[in-house]
């Protein structure tokens, strides 16, 4: 009896094809990734329905000075008796939407000098990557934080600094998805048919680095929030009186024993970077066959 070789061969790629869509399934059916994405959402729509959900006007100060969580004030009042509840639901609208944009350009910048780092090369790639290597050289935050001393303490200078600071991880991991594309045999016939490099790179490599791109920039966004919460608690980020949750958890250290006015907004601060973080290490499994076959 003789066995046709060419169903076999053709079987084999179905079979872990299915394999590996069948196992990015359950990556999502995890609890502690519903979980995650849960918490994200519900995130996004405090920010988004602010105004609607605070009970109170965020910058109206009252009489109840450090009044402790109760019935008029769920999470209590800070020391100018503000509603401590109204503040963290409005800092979401203003910590989140800083966070994508940092994680956007920082993403734009990083990743197209990655592209041109890796399909270039040559004498223009190694100078983008040992500018990189020099970024590399300094403490994130340490470099943040003189950037944003530099040009002044603002909101915009806070997302310039960080976008300054975060590009760089863009750009390596960028390039390093463009060159393992770079060898591949549809890329290379490719060239042999003609295609032009900036059609090929619009065509070929663009769409196959977004998968390292998107996982890279989820895992990101938890890693900016915590920068951001980090240059508003030194007094380089949002100014006073806006509602950011790290210049609200700076508020709380001036009386420790008031602990709500810290602990709510660090809380909402730890959610936000832990859902980030579950939902990136899910993409990753997602768009990754062999961490998905380690599995």
């Amino acid at each position: 009896m003789t066995v046709d070789t060419t169903v076999l061969s053709t079987a084999a790629p179905r079979r872990r094809w299915w394999s590996a869509r069948t196992e990015a399934g359950r990556v999502w059916r995890q609890p502690v990734v519903i979980g995650a994405i849960a918490v994200a959402g519900l995130w996004l729509l405090v920010a988004l329905a602010a105004p609607l959900l605070a009970p109170y006007d965020p910058l109206h100060q009252t009489p109840d000075v450090y009044a402790p969580p109760g019935r008029a004030h769920l999470l209590g009042t800070d020391e100018l008796g503000r509603d401590v509840l109204s503040r963290v639901i409005h800092g979401a609208r203003l910590s989140i939407p800083l966070a994508l944009t940092i994680v956007a350009c920082a993403l734009t910048v990083g990743g197209l000098l990655g592209l041109v780092a890796g399909y270039v090369r040559g004498i223009v790639g190694e100078s983008i990557m040992r500018l990189t290597d020099l970024f590399f050289a300094f403490p994130q935050v340490i470099l943040a934080m003189a950037v944003a001393a530099a040009f002044g303490p603002s909101t915009t200078n806070a997302v310039v600094a960080l976008v300054v600071v975060s590009w760089p991880i863009y750009a390596r991991v960028i390039r390093g998805a463009v060159l393992s594309i770079r060898g591949e045999d549809y890329l290379n016939a490719s060239r042999m048919l003609g295609v032009g490099p900036f059609t090929a790179l619009r065509r070929e490599v663009v769409p196959n680095s977004v998968g390292p791109a998107v996982v890279l920039a989820t895992l990101e966004l938890g890693n900016a929030m915590l920068l951001l919460a980090a240059l508003s608690f030194l007094g380089l980020g949002p100014r006073p009186p806006a509602p950011e949750w790290g210049a609200m958890i700076a508020l709380g250290t001036n009386d420790i024993s008031r602990w709500w006015v810290s602990v709510f907004p660090g809380l909402a601060i730890l959610t936000v970077v832990l859902a980030c973080n579950i939902l990136g290490d899910a993409l990753r499994d997602r768009f990754d066959p062999q961490a998905l076959g380690g599995r």
